[in-house]
């Protein structure tokens, strides 16, 4: 079974500080590391990584940071003939991450805003799986979904960042997954029946990341809540993204919803353990050994 990503491709630039700027604030750090980043590669390298066949569709420049920002997907395996090289900057990532690990992000879109429906798979046969995420324009990400879902494919979005709901996007999406500030964006809300209510849009799994609390998971017939895998945080940069792919691999092989967010759960938290997006992305060895612990 095989996965396609579409989404986002960055170069992270990260530096280590004593805490997160406050506005108008100057804070000195440590020296800035430069990796590879952007929503739908960190994606596509987790759902690789934990043994899932992926295909990427997105775009980098010609410059200084399109090999950094290659470097994971390429070391992972993912495959890269959907990917489209333009006349505009690689994506950046502006990243300050402080001792506790907590992190904000800015984003300079770069390549990224300029894909377009043009640039999409003329061929959706091999898939089984579509993986998608906010950092592309909006356009392209609906369109996406629509030619996904009309080829048979279980549509999976991560619906970061956070915007304004798109309803021709939610109708073409099986499995939508939400932070809590994103399922507030979307539905005015938080918990359960707020999750629940996104079913009346399109999804038919609704999952919300809780941070250290956990996940919740709804569906028409069923509510999944998972406590979080305990570790002592270095970086939550590449969490939710490791969460994202590890679920979407699982289900990939056919594994059942809540053994796909044991899964998801237990890599997101690994990630946590180490500094980098994709550079902390756990293998499927990892995975089992902590799932196996755990039990």
């Amino acid at each position: 079974m095989s996965v396609l990503v579409v989404g986002s491709v960055n170069a992270d630039l990260t530096v280590r500080a004593g805490r997160i700027p406050a506005p108008g604030e100057t804070v000195l750090g440590g020296d800035a590391t430069v990796s590879p980043g952007g929503k739908g590669a960190n994606q596509a390298v987790a759902a690789a990584l934990a043994g899932a066949k992926v295909a990427l569709c997105g775009a980098v420049g010609q410059d200084a940071f399109r090999e950094a920002a290659l470097r994971g997907l390429t070391r992972a395996g993912v495959g890269l003939d959907h990917l489209h090289t333009l006349a505009a900057p690689t994506g950046l990532a502006l990243i300050t991450v402080s001792p506790e690990g907590e992190n904000a992000i800015t984003v300079a879109s770069g390549a990224n805003a300029h894909v377009t429906s043009d640039h999409l798979p003329q061929k959706w046969e091999g898939f089984t799986h579509l993986l998608l995420q906010g950092e592309l324009p909006p356009g392209v990400t609906r369109e996406a979904a629509r030619r996904a879902h009309a080829a048979g494919l279980t549509v999976v979005l991560n619906a970061a960042p956070a915007r304004e709901p798109d309803p021709g996007l939610l109708a073409h999406t099986h499995h939508l997954i939400v932070n809590e500030h994103e399922l507030a964006v979307l539905a005015g809300g938080a918990g359960e029946e707020t999750a629940r209510s996104l079913l009346e849009r399109g999804p038919g799994a609704v999952t919300v990341t809780l941070g250290s609390q956990g996940s919740l998971t709804v569906t028409p017939d069923a509510t999944h809540r998972l406590p979080a895998h305990r570790v002592t945080p270095v970086d939550t940069t590449g969490a939710g993204d490791t969460f994202c792919g590890v679920l979407v691999a699982w289900l990939a092989e056919g594994q059942a919803l809540p053994e796909a967010l044991q899964a998801a759960t237990v890599a997101a938290a690994l990630a946590c353990t180490r500094p980098g997006a994709q550079d902390a992305v756990p293998g499927r060895a990892e995975i089992g050994a902590a799932l196996a612990h755990a039990r």
